[in-house]
């Protein structure tokens, strides 16, 4: 032992041997990152909104502007003579509106993710050996059984695949939305499956906000004109700036409670029903289209119906557009490992589920 010689080995050395050459990973890319649609994503891809939102600004400013003058000209005034739970009812009232509002517009609708190349070219290849060989028409639809009733599914050629019941594609978002209503401008987003019970609170609350300060405006009117008369003192009531700000008030909410109101009730139909607005505007199960058939999706109760639209749970989105492991898989069949030296092997459990 003493004829031996020692030699320290330092551990920068190390890393010049074969055997640990570090192999390079390659970051793995969000969903969102090379989604070919037309939404717009912020915040590391938590936030979406349809590329064509320039109303929804519209929406805030008229929310915020009507509630800000009810709040500055006429809270005070019904405080005093009045109650003074109002301000308290309509700031409820309100932040209702805003998150409901928000939760629209920012939400994934219920966006399928489009057909891999292998998944297209297999459909392909069933609708091709389907044709007949001399003059081949391919048949672009499907037709299932739904409460025994036949559905027919359609061939949608920019996602590359058949689109599963109630699914349509949207032309400004370039979305097949699951569930889909109605591509909504003053939400900016389209409303589908994952949205619209946001969407359809929004509604609601804003149709008791808009008349909450349209009856407390005309309270305020009231009351003002009854003290006018009884103090004889017009000037000291309608100074100018009061006067218009109130004006302006009643007519911003007199010409938006009636549609508000009427939207919101063809939704309750709707919920009721358990339709969408593009199934009654194409009259799918209305006879509208020469058919008189049953709409396969009710359950023939109201009750169930609304509890089946606003309160089922949603459940983890499909394609994981919006969510953390919503990452796309590497071509050679392995997912990018973040904290490791080499990829994994993909979990087919995870890859169904993301």
């Amino acid at each position: 032992m003493k004829g031996c010689e020692y030699q320290q080995i330092h551990l920068g050395t190390l890393s010049a041997l074969p055997h640990a050459v570090p192999i390079p990973v390659a970051v793995p890319r969000r969903k969102w990152q090379v989604f070919p649609g037309r939404n717009r994503f912020f915040c590391d891809g938590r936030i979406m909104v349809a590329k064509q939102s320039g109303v929804l600004p519209l929406t805030l400013g008229l929310i915020f502007i009507t509630v800000g003058l009810f709040f500055a000209f006429d809270c005070p005034f019904l405080m005093e003579h009045l109650s003074r739970f109002v301000p308290a009812i309509a700031a409820v009232l309100f932040l209702f509106v805003i998150i409901s509002l928000l939760r629209t517009s920012f939400t994934d609708p219920g966006i399928l993710p489009r057909a891999t190349p292998e998944e297209a070219a297999d459909v392909e290849r069933h609708i091709d050996t389907s044709g007949s060989s001399t003059y081949r028409t391919a048949p672009r639809t499907k037709e299932i059984l739904i409460n025994k009733q036949l559905v027919k599914l359609k061939y949608c050629f920019t996602c590359k695949m058949f689109r599963p019941p109630r699914t349509s594609h949207c032309s400004l978002c370039d979305n097949c939305v699951e569930r889909f209503d109605h591509h909504c401008p003053w939400v900016g987003n389209c409303v589908g499956k994952r949205n619209y019970r946001f969407f359809y609170s929004f509604l609601v609350s804003l149709s008791f906000l808009t008349a909450f300060i349209f009856g407390c405006v005309i309270t305020h009117l009231t009351l003002r004109i009854m003290i006018t008369v009884k103090f004889f003192s017009p000037l000291h009531v309608f100074g100018l700036n009061m006067a218009f700000c109130t004006a302006l008030e009643l007519v911003v909410c007199f010409f938006s409670i009636w549609s508000i109101l009427g939207l919101s009730g063809f939704h309750t139909y709707l919920v009721a029903s358990n339709l969408t607005t593009n199934e009654d505007i194409k009259g799918l199960w209305s006879g509208k289209q020469g058919e008189d058939m049953g709409n396969p999706y009710s359950y023939s109760s109201i009750f169930t119906n609304c509890c089946v639209v606003l309160c089922v749970p949603l459940g983890v989105p499909c394609d994981g557009l919006v969510s953390r492991p919503g990452c796309v898989p590497s071509p050679s069949g392995l997912m990018p490992c973040v904290t490791g030296l080499a990829p994994v092997p993909r979990d087919p459990v995870w890859d169904k589920r993301f």
